[in-house]
């Protein structure tokens, strides 16, 4: 008779303000990403993810149909469900390599300004108050990481998805899981430490750029928010672009 793993308790995550089944779908999602939930092991039973989510069976069975179809999980009849491999299925790829020089770190700003700006504009649309505490709540994060001497880039980073759960596009959110943290300039090249105004300021800069982001978002302001994200990221490539220049700029 197969084992059967049994995977260790699961911390319930906070409840979003969007579809109940998109909701458990992240949820799950976010418990293989981290390791909770291991490749091969036997998902939470339909009860167990009833209790933590709070929902009914109906919208269990939906989420875990798309998990199947996102390949993720599969279900063996009369076993239960077992979280998949990650599968390296995708054609477009932005991998580690892609980030060896400046050049490259701007060819991806200039990407990121074509989709950030448009997911800003649906942001400043379809945000919530929930959004809205959560954009602040990133963009407090980051004013602390300046005051801690820190590069700030989790935080930084952790805004911009934000943003882009503002959008309820599964689409911007997933893209922008998939890019992470490396996306940020900072990851790459020493801008802050090598700006001319030094970190604090050149970081305060950036926090000031977040905060017009932010503003744009709650005033629900379409044209301002997507102005407001081409101009943060205009900014970055342009500094990046000076960065060339200066030969004590390296890369990480």
């Amino acid at each position: 008779m197969e084992s059967v793993k049994t995977p260790s308790p699961l911390v319930a995550r906070p409840r979003r303000s969007r579809g109940l089944v998109q909701e458990i779908v992240e949820g799950l999602d976010a418990d293989m990403r981290d390791g909770l939930i291991q490749p091969g092991d036997k998902l939470p039973s339909e009860a167990e993810i009833m209790s933590r989510f709070d929902v009914s069976r109906t919208v269990v069975r939906e989420a875990i149909s798309k998990l199947q179809a996102s390949k993720m999980v599969e279900t063996r009849h009369g076993i239960g469900t077992f979280a998949l491999p990650p599968a390296d299925t995708s054609n477009f790829k932005i991998a580690d390599e892609d980030f060896a020089t400046v050049s490259d770190v701007i060819a991806v700003l200039e990407l990121r300004i074509s989709l950030e700006a448009e997911a800003a504009g649906l942001a400043a649309q379809r945000r919530t108050e929930a959004n809205l505490a959560a954009l602040t709540a990133a963009l407090a994060a980051f004013e602390n990481s300046i005051n801690q001497d820190s590069d700030a880039v989790p935080s930084d980073f952790l805004f911009h998805m934000e943003v882009a759960r503002a959008t309820h596009n599964q689409h911007f959110t997933d893209l922008m899981t998939y890019l992470g943290a490396m996306i940020i300039p900072r990851t790459r090249v020493n801008t802050a430490s090598s700006a001319p105004e030094g970190r604090y300021a050149y970081l305060q800069r950036v926090h000031a750029e977040h905060e017009s982001i932010l503003n744009a978002i709650r005033n629900q302001d379409v044209d301002a928010a997507r102005a407001a994200m081409r101009t943060h990221l205009g900014n970055s490539r342009e500094r990046l672009r000076k960065s060339q220049i200066q030969p004590a700029d390296r890369l990480n």
